[in-house]
């Protein structure tokens, strides 16, 4: 629950990348009234999740999920670390570790790529990268500080090539325009071979099934 000053009246929000439902309030409305107001649009949240919300997709044996353009089967594996074989990730230790083993994979092969592909396109800006991190970022797949610092949503490993080096190719970008204006997109474009607008396409499309990787309901 949310108060917001500059609210005028009770409202909620699904969020499809949190799963989550967001009310907000205004300053004198009382928590019962709040609650009140929940209960009044059950079946409208119930319809909205249906509709926007794509079913949970856990790590577990036998799941499929996209890596880039390619397909990766979860399996059961030995030894303590998750360890790809072919198109095949082979993960140890039981339901227990299984997902958060999967999720640390995951990760850290998108550090990878991603700080790869970050520094080759800085390079061809004359431009200096201070850092590159990963983690589950909810509100953007991406964002670059003014000090060089690119951090990127690991999720962006489960879309397609040409989606995630477009999101590269946009905060690489934003090394030498610190904005959204025209110059920014022809810069964008050329780093990344071509317009943006089918990743952005792609991303508003099925951003909310990436962030349903890993969800166990």
């Amino acid at each position: 629950m949310n108060v917001n000053a500059r609210a005028r009246r009770i409202s909620i929000r699904l969020c499809a990348s949190t799963r989550t439902i967001r009310l907000t309030i205004p300053p004198r409305a009382s928590r019962a009234r709040a609650e009140a107001f929940l209960l009044e649009q059950q079946d409208w949240i119930t319809r909205q999740a249906a509709v926007r919300l794509p079913p949970p997709l856990p790590f577990r044996p036998g799941v499929r999920l996209p890596l880039g353009d390619e397909v990766l089967e979860l399996a059961e594996g030995r030894g303590r670390i998750a360890v790809r074989e072919g198109d095949r990730l082979l993960v140890p230790g039981g339901a227990a570790l299984f997902a958060g083993r999967v999720r640390r994979w995951l990760s850290a092969e998108a550090s990878v790529v991603l700080t790869a592909e970050t520094h080759a396109l800085a390079a061809r800006l004359g431009k200096e990268v201070r850092k590159v991190t990963v983690g589950d970022f909810r509100s953007r797949w991406g964002s670059c500080g003014r000090d060089g610092r690119i951090a990127y949503s690991w999720r962006l490993i489960l879309a397609p090539d040409h989606v995630r080096r477009a999101v590269v190719a946009h905060e690489v970008a934003h090394l030498a325009e610190h904005h959204h204006g025209e110059s920014f997109w022809r810069l964008a474009a050329d780093l990344h071979g071509s317009p943006h607008r089918e990743a952005r396409s792609w991303l508003a499309a099925n951003g909310p099934r990436l962030h349903s990787y890993g969800v166990d309901s």
